[in-house]
């Protein structure tokens, strides 16, 4: 689910002000009495790190928007460093966006997902753009297991598309859509233990070539955009999150649940989708300690990505 309006000031508004927001995976190891642990020290796969990226404003990488070229340039070589991440290519993976929300954790069926242009009001190359990757059902349903076995009711989605969270810096990751991928979603509510709750039932996609990624922003408000304070108030935040990120597991993960108590942070973040998918690579990440593997201006504002297990 996408936001179309925040509170008076529309994406079309905000693009006035210099903002927005092949084959086939091999099936993937069935589920045995051995741990994922136990699997990964028996040298059957290399486990794979998890990544929390930022995905920009709109269309950014591939619609000219007026947005600063520099500040552009750096956040899309960070987004197609991310490939050369894992040691081992990764089998499928499975994308994290904010721009989803359901009820319950919800997961993309589709063998050939299409595209969801999930924004509005920009040029119309920006509703031609394709990212062709192949869905995994398989993958799919193996999600729906670990997480039914933590406890969470899940859904399934046959129509859904990507949407730009997923799309926009994949496209860039993975030009050539080669890797299958799965999208899953947000649970409403939006609450951060719960996420990282999520995170942890994933922890063993991990072992089995999944690439865990989450799509989203360190700061996300539109309106603040219109305030000569938006980069203190993104500088204040990023600062403490990239503290907190980094920390020892458990420490990180009480910061992170209480991360509306930090500094500016519901002025960066007045509604928080675009900040829990960090609480699911978080939660995926388990005992390994963070990176903030980039840490640049865009739009004006901080904006950071962290890297678990690389």
């Amino acid at each position: 689910m996408s936001n179309e309006h925040d509170e008076g000031l529309t994406r079309r508004q905000a693009i006035g002000v210099g903002l927005v927001g092949a084959a086939s995976l091999a099936a993937l190891p069935a589920a045995t009495a051995a741990s994922s642990d136990e699997r990964r020290k028996a040298g059957s796969q290399e486990r794979m790190p998890v990544v929390f990226m930022p995905h920009g404003g709109g269309p950014w990488p591939f619609v000219e928007l007026g947005f600063d070229k520099n500040d552009c340039d750096a956040l899309a070589d960070y987004l197609r460093s991310v490939r050369a991440l894992p040691k081992t290519p990764p089998k499928a993976l499975l994308v994290v966006s904010a721009h989803w929300e359901e009820p319950v954790p919800t997961v993309m069926t589709a063998e050939r997902p299409p595209m969801y242009y999930d924004y509005y009001g920009f040029p119309p190359e920006s509703y031609q753009l394709t990212w062709p990757a192949p869905g995994q059902p398989k993958l799919a349903a193996r999600v729906q297991e670990l997480l039914g076995a933590a406890g969470f009711q899940t859904a399934m989605d046959s129509k859904r598309g990507f949407d730009h969270g997923t799309f926009v810096p994949l496209k860039l990751t993975y030009p050539n859509a080669d890797v299958p991928t799965v999208q899953l979603s947000l649970k409403q509510g939006l609450d951060p233990e719960e996420h990282l709750a999520m995170g942890r039932a994933l922890a063993p996609l991990r072992d089995e070539g999944v690439f865990i990624v989450g799509s989203g922003m360190t700061f996300h408000n539109l309106r603040a955009f219109r305030d000569p304070r938006a980069p203190e108030i993104a500088e204040a935040f990023d600062g403490w999150l990239r503290e907190a990120a980094t920390l020892d597991a458990p420490e990180r993960d009480r910061r992170l649940t209480q991360w509306s108590r930090a500094p500016a942070a519901r002025l960066a973040h007045p509604r928080e989708e675009h900040l829990l998918p960090l609480m699911v690579i978080a939660g995926a990440a388990g005992a390994d300690r963070g990176t903030t593997a980039y840490s640049g201006k865009f739009m004006g504002v901080r904006l950071s990505a962290y890297h678990f297990g690389a």
